[in-house]
């Protein structure tokens, strides 16, 4: 295993002042954010210009990584695969393929996506736009030699008040997914984050998916039982700008998500790649100082687990 981080909090920063501070903290590698250059979605980021990159531009981004003795351990791009526009869905899964094309130049073969949702379908209809959808990207991706993993987020809200905005985010879901896609070259980025905060025991998971776990998320979750009793399970209602929700992400180690447990898992499956530092800690957002700080702080606590 190495460590490494999601470059999706540095929005604006340059990929070669990512991959020098990167190696400053002692990171060994970077999971690229690689939306459109052109997106409005918040923790995004666009490093490398998937859409008509060539392989010199490949050898290029390939070589300033060599040369600071790191990985790319994945191209990671979360949207909605699965819109209920036509003409999202259709710019969603040409980035996809893109991105596919893109992973294959720079030598890097994970790449990491959501399955999303169309809120106007049921979960099963759903399941049968993912199939076709999944089954094309999987495919394209192992002619090439492409891992493709899917991170087990809800994105709650993102569509709909109250409702996930994904379908892929339970091992109810993930086994329903691996029925619909079985290809051996789709997995999971697994977040234990999220697993924490829906109240599902993330640990025995990581032995009953070893076969599908190709890429890690090292995110925290803190949660506040005080306002879980009074909010419950949906959360905060009303917006008062007084009050907080019962639980957000926090930097590893500064939650209550069981790390040394969950890399000692990770060990006993032989677990050999990125734990990534996906930075969604409010509490170190407000200035690419303050983010640097929380990545730091990140990579200290976990770089004495992960050996």
């Amino acid at each position: 295993m190495y460590l490494g981080y999601y470059t999706a909090c540095l929005r604006g920063v340059s990929l070669e002042e990512k991959i020098q501070k990167a190696k400053e903290m002692g990171f060994k590698s970077l999971e690229l954010a690689c939306w459109p250059q052109e997106n409005d979605r918040d923790f995004s980021s666009s490093d490398i210009p998937v859409h008509g990159l060539t392989q010199a531009e490949a050898d290029r981004i390939r070589k300033l990584f060599d040369d600071n003795d790191l990985k790319i351990s994945s191209l990671g791009y979360y949207d909605n695969s699965l819109s209920n526009d036509s003409a999202v869905r259709e710019k969603v899964h040409r980035h996809t393929y893109e991105l596919i094309d893109a992973a294959q130049m720079l030598g890097v073969d994970i790449v990491g996506l959501f399955a999303g949702r169309n809120i106007d379908k049921t979960i099963e209809e759903n399941f049968d736009a993912f199939e076709t959808v999944f089954n094309g990207f999987v495919n394209y991706a192992g002619e090439r030699g492409i891992k493709i993993v899917i991170e087990n987020c809800p994105m709650l809200n993102w569509l709909q008040q109250d409702l996930p905005g994904t379908i892929t985010y339970s091992p109810e879901l993930w086994d329903e997914m691996f029925r619909r896609v079985p290809q051996k070259n789709f997995g999971l980025n697994f977040d234990p984050s999220h697993l924490l905060h829906l109240m599902i025991d993330y640990v025995p998971l990581i032995e009953q998916y070893k076969d599908r776990i190709f890429h890690v998320h090292a995110k925290d979750a803190e949660i506040f039982p005080d306002r879980l009793h009074r909010y419950g399970i949906y959360d905060c209602q009303l917006g008062n700008r007084n009050e907080e929700g019962w639980w957000r992400f926090r930097m590893p180690g500064m939650g209550q998500v069981d790390f040394p447990a969950l890399i000692e898992e990770l060990k006993k499956i032989n677990y050999q790649g990125a734990v990534s530092i996906e930075h969604e800690d409010p509490v170190y957002e407000g200035s690419n100082e303050k983010i640097y700080e929380g990545l730091q702080l990140g990579y200290d606590y976990l770089k004495g687990l992960v050996k």
